[in-house]
């Protein structure tokens, strides 16, 4: 069993950090996993009630006032499952119905206005003090420098400490009735009262001032991460309209099923995956697939959940339930990339587990010998609570893993999922990306791309004849050429007689005329002398003759994507090394490589062969991505060290993919590189710059030079910058 609840008043992501590893330790637990930006736990095994009350007791005493609890679920299931039934809820008329629904809708109404009126209450609460502690600091700093009254400025600043760190203190003194010494807030009070008795009253209260501007920076931060997270969520529709029993009745999104026909009005955003059954229409796709054009569908096209009607009602046949929709595995996929945690992050977790204890034990060994060797206590001592003021690793422990989170949300927004933080992290460190050639980096749908004639015939003659010939076969080719002629406005004609030849094309008699239309072996199996058509492309070869007379030929081919080559370009110039492998033949898949510029091309290869080459490919270069669409890419895609994957592909390569590429364009994989290598580049610039403050104030201290306003710049300081410089993975230029 797996049960998700939210975590309340959770302000510090180290103390996260133990709750898991705690509540993890429970008996019943299989595993327990902590999303801080979220504020979600998720837990697998047996959540009962008395788990639940276990879970809590834990959290109250790594963090005082920490609350665990179950998501509240919405209560109008019931009255959507009559509405599909077309019943009457609980013995109500369909009038009261109506009014109770709406006064349902009023009450939560109020209900979030007179929480958000709570929030700002609160708001006013925390930011009326703030403001005032800094402008009684101010007044205290001055006169502490500018006049000779000492003992006013004395007060002043312990008015200012008392405005400032009233919650520090409030929070130190429930965590010591909770037995739980060593934490942020017990330290920080430590540090901050040790200044005081020292006489250096304006480190003290800088040290809460500058914590207390932490903690804003970090709200904001971790809120701008969580919105670009949360947003694929908020693409769910809550209520649709279905046809039930003759007339469209508006249900819960959650009770739609597969079959049905749902009304999609202008304006409305499509509530679960299906295909347009009536009907013509220009939808935003841009919130799915990162796609800033709106697409325009008609009967018989696709259409995928959370996107916007721009124009015309339509209606829409759904091919999935709500639940199993793509916007719902997309809110799924990055809720679970952005609790899923990269090595650099289990690395922090582990650091931060040994640093506190050993700046602490610095600390009181810096004072001890420090006093026994110089005697001057006040000195040593000082130095002993500028470590203190920096023996928490929250600036680390948060700022890598909200790096992460932001990198999620970039992606997000680009229409790339990324099914953790480990493969941002894996695919930040690829030298060479693999691509499959059709579907990846061509359309996967043949169309005819050449024409040649003979004798004077003109090109919608021949293909008059190979269309009214080829329409008895069902071959994929056949297909594309009856296509050409239906976009042309060509008429074909009905074979008085026709049949396949296997493996080589078809015949047909018209108007008493004998017409063959296959490849090279029918042509030489009939006598046909085929003549030199000017170099071979790529493609399949359809060439039409009557009776032993050539007409000409047709090629049949996968087009390229508009932007393939552009992206190969791309991340040939970006140092990563290219290649294509393909079941296609050689001969069109050198075609391919070469108009994309491609290093490495090898075709004709079975899915094991793939797998064969791709791990040449990695010991010759390094780390290697590959990107398919296939049911035969899976293998490929589970041995590579990231596997990628267009939308517009098989269920299996879905799956097997570490990242989904929502628009199936190229470009998306150089945008998912680009969002990778930023996100590793500034948690290396977090990881080094941090560790580099924090020894060096270390060393001052040691050294006999202390300094507390740099302990607070290399505390709360280091914090501010590095969560400012984690949530710039959220912006990355398309």
């Amino acid at each position: 069993m797996e049960k998700s609840y939210e975590i309340r008043n959770l302000g510090c992501a180290h103390c996260g950090g133990k709750i898991e590893e705690a509540i993890n330790k429970l008996d019943g637990v299989e595993k327990a996993t902590l999303n801080f930006p979220l504020r979600k736990l998720k837990v697998k095994g047996e959540c009962t009630d008395e788990l639940l009350a276990e879970m809590n007791e834990l959290a109250g005493r790594i963090e005082a006032g920490v609350v665990i609890a179950e998501y509240e679920i919405g209560k109008h299931k019931h009255s959507s499952e009559h509405k599909r039934h077309g019943e009457h809820c609980c013995n109500h008329d369909h009038e009261h119905d109506h009014e109770h629904h709406h006064d349902h809708k009023e009450k939560k109404h109020i209900s979030d206005n007179s929480h958000s009126h709570g929030d700002e209450k609160r708001g006013a609460g925390v930011f009326i003090p703030f403001i005032l502690g800094i402008v009684v600091f101010t007044a205290a700093f001055a006169i502490h420098h500018f006049t000779d009254f000492g003992i006013i400025s004395a007060i002043l600043f312990g008015v200012a400490y008392i405005l400032l760190g009233y919650n520090v203190l409030i929070a130190t003194f429930k965590n010591i009735r909770a037995g739980n010494f060593f934490d942020e807030n017990f330290l920080m009070t430590v540090a901050t009262i040790g200044a005081f008795v020292l006489g250096e009253y304006a480190e003290a209260v800088g040290v809460v001032l500058f914590f207390k501007i932490g903690e804003l920076f970090e709200d904001y931060a971790v809120s701008r991460s969580r919105k670009a997270i949360t947003a694929a969520a908020e693409l769910r529709v809550d209520e649709a309209e279905v046809l039930i029993n003759g007339e469209f009745k508006t249900v819960d999104s959650d009770e739609i099923e597969v079959g049905d026909i749902l009304r999609i009005k202008a304006g409305e955003r499509i509530a679960a995956d299906g295909i347009v059954e009536s009907g013509e229409s220009r939808i935003d796709t841009s919130a799915v697939n990162g796609e800033p054009v709106p697409m325009t569908v008609r009967s018989g096209d696709k259409v995928m959940s959370g996107c916007i009607n721009l124009s015309e009602t339509f209606t829409l046949r759904t091919t999935a339930a709500a639940a199993d929709s793509m916007i719902a595995k997309i809110a799924e996929a990055v809720e679970e990339a952005s609790a899923e945690k990269p090595k650099m992050d289990r690395f922090i977790t582990r650091f931060s587990k040994v640093y506190t204890p050993i700046v602490i034990i610095t600390a009181i060994l810096t004072a001890v010998i420090g006093t026994l060797l110089t005697h001057d206590w006040e000195k040593w001592i000082y130095s002993a609570l500028t470590f203190l003021v920096i023996s928490c690793p929250c600036a680390l422990v948060l700022s890598v893993p909200l790096a992460y989170f932001s990198g999620s949300g970039a992606a997000s927004k680009n229409g790339i999922l990324f099914k953790g933080g480990n493969a941002i992290e894996a695919l930040g460190k690829i030298k060479a990306i693999v691509f499959d050639k059709t579907g990846t980096l061509t359309n996967g749908s043949f169309t005819v791309t050449d024409i040649k004639t003979r004798g004077g015939i003109s090109e919608a003659e021949l293909l008059k004849i190979c269309g009214s010939c080829e329409q008895i076969s069902s071959h994929p080719v056949a297909e594309s050429i009856a296509v050409c002629c239906k976009a042309r406005d060509i008429a074909l004609d009905n074979p008085e007689r026709s049949g396949e030849l296997a493996g080589m094309g078809v015949y047909a008699e018209i108007n008493g005329k004998t017409y063959f239309c296959g490849n090279e072996k029918l042509m030489q199996s009939k006598g046909i002398s085929i003549d030199d058509f000017g170099g071979s492309k790529a493609g399949s070869v359809v060439y039409v003759a009557a009776n032993d007379e050539i007409l000409g030929r047709i090629i049949v081919s996968d087009s390229v994507k508009k932007t393939s080559a552009e992206a190969v370009s791309k991340l040939k110039s970006m140092g990563v090394y290219t290649a294509m492998l393909t079941g296609d033949k050689q001969e069109n898949a050198d075609t391919v490589g070469r108009e994309l510029g491609v290093d490495r091309v090898r075709g004709g290869l079975m899915p094991d062969e793939k797998l064969s080459e791709l791990n040449a490919i990695r010991s010759e270069k390094g780390a290697v991505m590959f990107v398919g669409d296939g049911i035969n890419d899976a293998p490929v895609l589970a041995g590579a060290d990231v596997g990628g994957a267009m939308q517009s592909g098989a269920d299996l390569a879905l799956e097997a993919a570490d990242a989904v590429f929502m628009n199936s364009e190229p470009e998306s994989i150089v945008a998912a590189k680009k969002i990778a290598d930023k996100t590793l580049r500034i948690s290396y610039q977090n990881i080094i710059f941090a560790l580099a403050v924090k020894a060096l104030v270390l060393i001052l201290g040691i050294l006999g030079h202390p300094n507390m306003w740099l302990a607070v710049f290399a505390d709360s300081g280091t914090a501010m910058l590095l969560i400012l410089n984690s949530i710039r993975a959220l912006k990355v230029k398309k």
